[in-house]
């Protein structure tokens, strides 16, 4: 097997990717997006574990499996053995056992997959749906699907991510890939919510010094479950310092976009009336959340299927 195809057989982290594999992904998933067909004729079985609340991640997973013709296992962490003590380990080896062949995970345990691909008994392809702050590769391909599609490229554009910082997967599986391919990055939000490791990455500055440059403005969920209980929080004051409001939206360029992952707070990372303004492409980002995973699926059959 070749190299290409063995890192292709888990996607759980942008940086495991190559920029080759991400392309390939980026394009593919547009071609499923334009129309093109694959239904498996043989009999795959795939299981959606989110130990974690998800509509988008989990939904668009479902409507890519069911695209693709697969047949999905259920699991619902809230009715399974896991409320009597099982670990994650033991309920992705039941389900290798059982033989289902891809599972899509979402675990607050940053870096849970490591164990699990270590495992010489697991032998599912795993597929990482977010983990904890860490990661969330399918979220930041489909980014890039729809930065791609408005722009053709990523060298020299400008992208802003902005917000919750450290506490986003998101903004972490997009700095590290977009940097590689060639965008210029600038990072906003509150102070106390970024840490270093995003200098190495891009500049930090405050969203009005940056909203009338850049190319791409994306905005950060404010992550309350992932805050410390009794931490005071001012909707109306983040909005007015950080948010995006009629002011701000009128200051970017003509052929800008602003982006979210969803779900958005309205009237704090976004008003209300700008989350499907002609600049937004939240919409658009959750369409091509099932054609790229789509596209991921693929890529993890295929390589197992070469195996």
């Amino acid at each position: 097997m070749s190299e290409n195809q063995q890192a292709i057989q888990h996607i759980v982290s942008m940086e495991d990717l190559t920029t080759e594999q991400v392309l390939k992904l980026i394009k593919r998933g547009i071609e499923f997006k334009q129309g093109e067909k694959l239904v498996y004729q043989d009999q795959h079985l795939v299981s959606n574990l989110f130990f974690e609340d998800s509509t988008r991640t989990h939904k668009s997973f479902e409507v890519a499996e069911l695209k693709l013709g697969l047949d999905m296992v259920d699991f619902d962490a809230k009715t399974s053995s896991v409320n009597k003590g099982e670990t994650l380990y033991d309920t992705i080896l039941t389900m290798s056992a059982l033989g289902v062949e891809v599972c899509v995970i979402r675990h607050s345990q940053e870096d849970y997959y490591r164990q699990l691909i270590a495992s010489p008994t697991i032998t599912a392809s795993l597929i990482n749906g977010g983990d904890g702050s860490g990661q969330h590769p399918s979220q930041s391909l489909l980014d890039l699907m729809t930065i791609y599609e408005e722009f053709g490229h990523f060298e020299g554009l400008k992208i802003a991510i902005t917000g919750d910082l450290n506490h986003s997967r998101v903004a972490k599986s997009n700095m590290q890939i977009l940097k590689r391919l060639g965008a210029e990055l600038f990072f906003a939000g509150p102070e106390e919510w970024r840490s270093q490791e995003f200098a190495d990455y891009g500049n930090f500055v405050t969203i009005d010094e940056i909203i009338d440059q850049v190319d791409v403005m994306m905005f950060l969920r404010v992550q309350h479950e992932r805050h410390e209980s009794g931490t005071s929080f001012s909707k109306e004051d983040y909005h007015a310092k950080h948010g995006l409001t009629q002011e701000r939206y009128e200051r970017l360029k003509e052929k800008a976009i602003l982006m979210h992952p969803a779900p958005v707070n309205r009237d704090v990372e976004i008003a209300d009336h700008l989350v499907e303004a002609p600049k937004s492409r939240i919409v658009k980002q959750m369409t091509n959340g099932v054609f790229v995973r789509m596209a991921i699926l693929e890529a993890v059959l295929a390589a197992r299927k070469a195996q």
